[in-house]
């Protein structure tokens, strides 16, 4: 680790639990000059007024702690400029920034994305390589410029994508890996500098936010993509499924079986006190859900609610 005199300035900007990790290293390695977070945000049922995770990290670190409301706002960019950092980092800060804050640091803006760009860039990056099947996914470092997840690529890893592992899993894996990939690369920021590789725009994939509607089950599809969805919209929007006349049941844990266990799409199979669903090819097994507006259970439970009026059916989306 460089000494105290060597040691890059960073501001760092950041606002999910995802960005965590990273500010924590920084803490530890970097001179880190200031954190700028999104704004104290209405939370839960009572709308409280709630910090966002990376300002109650940096409280807890003793790192001064900036929400501007618009971070383009000529007073905050001008903050900024004072702080004269060598780099501001960002990981899922919230915000676009503008060209006047992009030229203020000598090495750029660099960002903490979870995706091999330009392969998905957007803001569900993660979601989106789980919902497609993806076999491997990665974290690339890449410097910011005007556009969306557009700027160069500084460094790139891939990793593989475990055939169970759900976003949230692999949010959390993604961000201690960005965040040794970025603290690293700012460490060496001052005797090897960037080297700046651009993007190939012509093979760029977007990863656009989920919609609530993508979380209801199409029981036609194969298992197997049923599956990936399912992995994809945990927490939300979650894999929902509607019985006739019954309310939703949000399918909290299941898994491909690899056989038909009958013919018809959507039709429920109860063997020995476990559900199966019929999908278009090959059936999944149901081991947790949650009834609309209930607590989450084993299926067990729940077919035991049902005192054995078990509907035939799931309906088709």
């Amino acid at each position: 680790m460089p000494d105290a005199d060597t040691r890059p300035r960073v501001v760092f900007m950041g606002t999910p639990e995802f960005a965590v990790p990273t500010l924590r290293l920084f803490a530890a390695s970097v001179d880190l000059a200031a954190v700028v977070t999104q704004p104290d945000r209405p939370s839960g049922r009572g709308r409280k007024l709630t910090p966002s995770p990376v300002k109650v990290e940096a409280e807890v670190l003793g790192v001064p702690v900036h929400q501007p409301e618009r971070a383009r706002a000529g007073e905050f960019v001008g903050l900024l400029a004072d702080m004269a950092p060598d780099v501001i980092a960002i990981v899922a800060y919230g915000q676009i920034l503008p060209r006047s804050i992009l030229d203020i640091p000598a090495h750029g803006c660099l960002n903490v994305h979870p995706s091999l760009l330009p392969s998905y860039r957007g803001a569900a990056p993660i979601q989106w390589a789980l919902w497609n099947g993806d076999e491997q996914t990665g974290v690339t470092i890449m410097q910011i410029d005007e556009g969306e997840d557009t700027g160069p690529i500084v460094r790139q890893e891939t990793t593989a994508i475990e055939p169970t592992e759900t976003a949230p899993e692999l949010m959390a894996r993604l961000a201690g890996i960005g965040a040794e990939m970025l603290c690293d690369v700012i460490l060496r920021l001052p005797a090897e500098g960037l080297t700046l590789t651009p993007q190939d725009t012509a093979a760029a994939t977007h990863a656009p936010k989920f919609t609530r509607e993508m979380g209801v089950v199409d029981w036609t599809l194969p298992a197997h993509a049923i599956h990936n969805r399912y992995r994809a919209c945990v927490p939300w929007p979650g894999a929902q499924a509607f019985l006739p006349g019954r309310e939703p049941l949000r399918l909290k844990r299941c898994e491909p079986t690899g056989r038909d266990v009958a013919r018809r799409p959507g039709a429920i199979v109860v063997e020995d006190g476990r559900m199966f669903a019929q999908t278009g090819q090959g059936s999944l097994e149901v081991t947790r859900v949650q009834p609309d507006n209930r607590a989450e259970m084993d299926v067990a439970g729940y077919l035991n609610g049902l005192r054995g009026d078990v509907p035939e059916a799931f309906e088709l989306a």
